[in-house]
């Protein structure tokens, strides 16, 4: 698996994780876990962005 394939499966990952986290934060009324969350959910976002633009510099 290309690196930039697997930086866009690992960002996905992340940030579906985050959101669930945030969601549970805010279930349970634990901001921590909410900001836990919104934190790996914006790093899930960047790591499959630059796996987005690795894959456009392989060509």
């Amino acid at each position: 698996m290309k690196n930039s394939t697997k930086d866009q499966a690992q960002g996905t990952l992340h940030e579906v994780k985050g959101k669930v986290k945030e969601q549970v934060g805010k279930t349970t009324n634990n901001p921590r876990l909410q900001d836990e969350g919104t934190d790996e959910k914006v790093a899930g976002k960047v790591q499959k962005k630059a796996g987005q633009i690795e894959k456009v510099f392989d060509n």
